[in-house]
């Protein structure tokens, strides 16, 4: 427990020192921005010192990714391995922090308002620019960290957008990326996995749902498969 706490206490150091890093210099070199985050991701790979797999291939056609959310890590590894150019989903809070507000908006991720009525309208609009600039839109349809090995309800957010923009969807699950608590202050050792599905068929109404309870399935084999090897 004392190790897992001063392995946290390191990471927060090197990660907000990072961050400073990393938005300095995508202003700096602002057409590099995706190379230069890519770089950041794997360098909290090596600070973290977790291990990471990939198992399935992220889909060329695919225009949105969605994820289960369980800590930071979740975009870090992300950052570092998907191919194209991710384009967050991020709650606007973000931008209210100095400095750090900036890794919303030099790279033109999109901020969230969830507080306000009229927010999904803009959403979708920036969104079709995104995506007509050949960037991948990334979600988490829980809306916020599951605490648990549970899967939150999705919120139907993603579903809009997928269904006006008539994009290409492929689900993510990840496991493993609660080695990193936050609110207990702690890291542990381990290692992360990320597990790429096939294309949702959108044409089915029930899509969302229909990928939460597919997500959900992949998430208990794996953590099954872990238990047993550890016997």
């Amino acid at each position: 427990m004392i190790f897992s706490r001063i392995k946290a206490a390191f990471f927060a150091v090197t990660f907000i020192l990072s961050v400073f890093w990393v938005v300095f210099s995508m202003w700096a070199f602002n057409k590099h921005n995706r190379p230069i985050r890519r770089i950041w991701g794997k360098f909290q790979r090596l600070c973290g010192g977790y291990s990471l797999k990939i198992e399935g291939e992220f889909n060329d056609e695919a225009n949105m990714i969605i994820m289960n959310h369980q800590s930071m890590l979740d975009i870090i590894v992300l950052e570092e391995v998907h191919p194209k150019n991710i384009c967050w989903l991020a709650k606007k809070e973000i931008k209210k922090i100095p400095i750090i507000g900036k890794i919303i908006d030099i790279p033109k991720m999109i901020a969230v308002d969830r507080e306000s009525k009229h927010a999904l309208v803009k959403i979708v609009k920036e969104a079709e620019d995104r995506v007509q600039n050949g960037r991948v839109l990334a979600i988490f349809p829980e809306g916020t960290r599951s605490r648990t090995n549970k899967l939150l309800p999705f919120k139907g957010g993603a579903k809009i957008i997928g269904d006006k923009l008539n994009l290409k969807i492929q689900p993510i699950v990840l496991v493993g990326t609660d080695i990193l608590d936050v609110t207990n202050f702690s890291f542990k050792n381990g290692e992360v996995k990320i597990i790429c599905l096939d294309l949702i068929d959108t044409s089915d109404k029930n899509w969302l749902e229909n990928a939460r309870e597919k997500m959900q399935e992949v998430y208990d084999a794996e953590l099954k498969s872990r238990q047993n090897a550890k016997k």
